[in-house]
């Protein structure tokens, strides 16, 4: 399948609003969380297991990334923007079958595994494409798609939550919101596919350089080198200290006030919550534009220095003032934002645009192992604190402690990148023959 050309004339500036249509949808997955309570009651489940298809779907999302990425370089953006649509809402569609019928287990394969691979395909979709059309400014190129992936459950929550409202949270309103959401959100991912070109090979893409200038690596050459292994340090520890906020915000901001004066109620916690997602959103474009200008280097010092010295604060003085705690989270989750949204600029800066997708795929996989690192750390502990009568900051000491560590290693693992040995570049030749075949006959 060759990738759809762009004709003579085309404005890059259309590349974009493909991507997002796609990432605005499988955005979804961090309004996942809507769903548990009306499933909790209507499926008796506990908290664990309606917990599993979230969980699943991220694992499933670096996986298919990391197997899938090769292909989607391949094949070109459209085939992968295809693939997601298609795995994303049959995924939705099988959950709906499995809500009506009561069995969770397709509400498990539905979301988590196949809604997963839609999840991680459908991310990695536009990355290479951007970078090649915006070779002047990836980060702010990548920022702008990976914005609705953070964004996309400031729509997903409200419009979920009035469906549950609706159509009743019992299984059959959960299995017609489900079918409600499969079928609309395969229509807005269709634009991302009728939309999305490739600039024409040999072409600069408007302004600025070529994005084939420079070093080029190749994926099964990218991850055998050290620059590779410490950037997937620096994401999972700059993903870990995000989620382990973002996934128990709620519970968190209201034990940290249990025994104030002022305790925080569940409309405000709930209101933290969305405050955490507009951060979260506006760290991708904001910081990854600005790391265009600063270096990638430099951002991620950023990221993970301050990132620790923000955790430093919540734990020393977090409950003296609300103010400082919301801030310090915020703060705190518009670098787990934007460490998702520059990773890519990263990869092109030391790897090149040659198959930039494949390598930002194998290193989503560490979004999987800190999806399950930076909960299990979190609320094991929390679990552990509390049944030794602790409460209140004194469930979160440790986890906190272990968060600072980690970021820790991510900045000296950051220090650690170096340009890539010359041995593992790819030879001008090879890349034009790649070029050339991917040229309709």
């Amino acid at each position: 399948m060759s990738p759809p050309l762009a004709p003579p004339g085309w404005s890059r500036w259309l590349v974009p609003p493909a991507a997002l249509s796609v990432h605005l949808a499988i955005g979804q997955a961090y309004a996942w969380s809507v769903f548990k309570p009306p499933l909790e009651s209507a499926l008796h489940l506990d908290g664990t297991q309606s917990a599993l298809p979230f969980q699943l779907a991220i694992v499933m999302l670096g996986l298919s990334a990391a197997f899938g990425g090769t292909l989607v370089e391949r094949n070109g953006p459209r085939w992968a923007m295809t693939v997601a649509l298609v795995c994303f809402s049959s995924g939705f569609l099988i959950s709906a079958l499995g809500a009506q019928t009561k069995q969770y287990w397709l509400i498990v394969l539905g979301y988590g595994f196949v809604g997963g691979i839609g999840l991680g395909i459908g991310y990695i979709s536009p990355v290479s494409t951007l970078i090649k059309w915006f070779p002047d400014r990836p980060g702010m190129a990548t920022g702008i798609a990976i914005m609705g992936f953070g964004g996309g459950a400031l729509i997903a929550s409200p419009w979920s939550a009035q469906m549950l409202a609706s159509f009743g949270s019992d299984h059959s309103g959960i299995a017609l919101a489900f079918l409600v959401h499969g079928l609309t959100y395969a229509v807005f991912m269709t634009l991302g596919v009728l939309l999305v070109r490739v600039p024409r090979p040999q072409e600069p893409a408007e302004t600025g350089p070529s994005a084939a200038d420079g070093v080029q690596v190749s994926a099964r050459s990218a991850v055998r080198t050290p620059q590779f292994w410490c950037l997937w340090v620096v994401l999972c520890a700059n993903v870990t200290a995000g989620i382990g906020i973002l996934e128990k915000a709620a519970p968190m901001i209201t034990d940290f006030f249990a025994d104030s004066s002022t305790p925080v109620s569940a409309s405000a916690a709930a209101g933290f919550v969305a405050l955490l997602s507009a951060a979260n959103m506006a760290g991708r474009i904001g910081w990854s534009s600005a790391s265009d200008r600063i270096g990638r280097k430099n951002i991620y010092r950023l990221y993970l220095g301050v990132g620790a010295l923000m955790y430093l604060l919540i734990a020393l003085f977090g409950d003296s003032a609300k103010p400082l705690f919301v801030l310090c989270a915020l703060v705190i989750l518009s670098f787990y934002g934007g460490g998702f949204a520059t990773v890519p600029a990263y990869l092109k800066d030391l790897f090149g645009t040659y198959q930039v997708g494949a390598i930002h795929g194998r290193l989503l996989t560490a979004w999987s192992t800190a999806g399950v690192l930076g909960p299990l750390i979190v609320n094991w502990i929390a679990d552990r604190q509390e049944a030794a009568g602790k409460h209140g900051p004194a469930l979160y000491g440790l986890s906190f402690a272990i968060m600072i560590g980690l970021l820790v290693v991510g900045f000296a693992a950051n220090e650690l990148v170096r340009p890539v040995h010359a041995r593992h570049h790819v030879s001008a030749p090879r890349e034009a023959a790649d070029a050339q075949r991917q040229q309709p006959a």
